[in-house]
């Protein structure tokens, strides 16, 4: 019997890495201390996975496993179940606000999140008595976590669950260079013309500038309160990150570069065999011989929460579709709901995507909707309303695999002549599981990758040796301003002394021909 490669790696990775975790089970600390289920969603897989293999998991979140599970405790910090509310009300509302502002929302966020969590009295007590060898931490304008760290005196692993961005990359020194890696705000793909790297560097720019002296701040003063006695400063704490895991891959976006210790495992909490549909939802997609629109606004926004007029015409543009259309709408009731639209408070999102006869996806663009639908080879059509959501639209629209409509522009005519456009014309799906297949030809499933390289830092005590040397830079040395700061002034005492010695030899030659004048024979 011949195997491929890839079976002989996971065979392989499966073989070494049991033995590593019933052998020498370890204690990890989980935190995703932030409201949004899509955060929690992501990471559950690995975390389950760990424990399964042996170790002990001790996860804090707002979402506490409904039933138990071996070598798993919660740790509910509730007052952080809100955090969320008005803000992703206001967005579903239209609420247009600045890329900065809302920024600073999350900030003012993370900061209520990290206190929360910090004086949770079930924290405190595990801080004062328990011990961990590990600790998985979402790094969102959370910096302060970092301390517990040292506190506990283990590695770091950090997560992100919409790719790398200008902070995240700080931790590890991992390199962007804004002449072909946009800022994520911005709209530009990675071949920008002249002018667009001009408004990519000042907005990266600003960006930091937000960041490290109106943002981090906060995180700084929360340090200090909780972390007095701390050996390190917040900046050598963010530095002393062992691994960061992504949720990227060079298909989804496009290819760039990463330090050893930033890994790509996008798709993580994707299984590869979905899980089953509830019998009812299965008989309604089998039985929609025209096909079925999918519709969700993710896990944050909230449909219930659109204005009654955009309501309305979404289900005007629905009215006299041939599809049938799901829509995640989080009500009890719909007021004029056609007969061919089907509301539920929930559905099995990943499994309803990989049914064949799902033929478009109506997404707001989150990067896990959107990693779902490309490895289920759907089409999209994207509303984006904050975040991330507006650069991942945007490249869906750049890969042809999709269509987008701002909030404001949706009408029961643009939605329609939009939504046929991308069922009709076959070049958006055709694109769309062209990327599926990229996608998905891998060596290891994204899961096993991030099990791996969990457990690798485990074995090796931090894997202080895959760390880049630039984390041990200041930002002067880092940018080689002082280096190059040298030889401008190197070159310009050279430049001077050339300029002197050439005039001292022009006045020398000059000066000399002056002074033996030809004498003139007198007559």
């Amino acid at each position: 019997m011949r195997c491929s490669n890839s079976s002989v790696v996971a065979l392989f990775l499966l073989i070494t890495t049991t033995f590593h975790g019933l052998g020498n089970g370890a204690k990890i600390l989980s935190i995703f201390g932030y409201p949004g289920p899509s955060q929690y969603i992501y990471i559950t897989p690995l975390l389950k996975a760990l424990a399964q293999r042996g170790h002990e998991v001790v996860s804090i979140s707002t979402f506490p496993q409904k039933e138990p599970v071996e070598n798993f405790r919660d740790v509910a910090v509730m007052e952080n179940s809100k955090l969320f509310e008005k803000m992703l009300t206001d967005f579903a509302g239209g609420d247009e606000k600045s890329y900065f502002s809302e920024f600073m929302n999350w900030a003012l966020t993370g900061k209520a999140m990290v206190s929360n969590i910090l004086e949770n009295p079930e924290v405190k007590q595990m801080m004062a008595t328990e011990h961990f060898d590990l600790l998985i931490v979402e790094i969102f304008y959370s910096e302060a976590l970092l301390g517990l760290g040292e506190h506990f005196k283990a590695p770091v692993i950090t997560v992100s669950t919409f790719g790398t961005i200008n902070f995240m990359d700080d931790l590890v020194r991992n390199p962007s260079p804004l002449s072909y890696i946009p800022h994520l705000a911005l709209p530009y793909s990675n071949r920008m013309s002249l002018i667009e790297r001009i408004g990519n560097v000042v907005m990266q720019t600003l960006d930091d500038l937000n960041f490290h002296f109106v943002l981090l701040p906060f995180q700084e003063k929360l340090y200090g309160n909780y972390f007095p006695n701390a050996r390190l400063s917040l900046e050598e704490a963010r530095r002393n990150v062992s691994l960061v895991l992504l949720n990227d891959h060079f298909t989804l976006r496009s290819a760039r570069p990463y330090v050893p210790n930033m890994i790509e495992v996008g798709g993580l909490h994707i299984k590869r065999q979905p899980d089953p549909l509830p019998q009812d939802l299965q008989a309604v997609l089998d039985k929609a011989d025209n096909g079925v629109i999918y519709f969700s606004l993710g896990s944050n926004v909230k449909s219930k929460d659109l204005s009654a007029e955009k309501i309305q015409m979404f289900l005007d543009a629905f009215r006299n579709l041939k599809y049938t259309i799901l829509w995640k709408f989080e009500e009890d009731n719909l007021p004029n709901k056609p007969g061919n639209v089907i509301t539920r408070k929930w559905f099995p999102q990943p499994s309803v995507l990989a049914h064949p006869n799902i033929k478009l996806f109506i997404s707001h663009g989150g990067y896990l909707s959107t990693t779902e639908t490309i490895y289920h080879g759907k089409p999209i059509l994207g509303i984006p309303l904050l975040g991330d959501q507006f650069m991942n639209v945007k490249n869906a629209v750049k890969a042809g695999y999709a269509l987008s409509l701002s909030l404001d522009q949706v009408t029961p005519q643009t939605l329609r002549k939009t939504i046929l456009e991308l069922l009709t014309n076959p070049i958006y799906t055709r694109n769309v599981q062209q990327r599926s297949k990229q996608f998905r030809d891998t060596p290891l499933t994204p899961l096993e990758t991030a099990i791996y390289w969990t457990e690798y830092v485990l074995r090796h005590e931090g894997a202080v040796h895959m760390r880049n040397a630039g984390v041990e830079l200041n930002f002067i040395q880092y940018h080689n301003i002082d280096v190059n700061l040298i030889l401008f002034v190197v070159f310009v005492a050279i430049l001077k002394i050339l300029i002197v010695v050439c005039r001292l030899v022009m006045k020398h030659v000059c000066g000399g021909a002056n002074s033996n004048p030809k004498k003139i024979k007198a007559n």
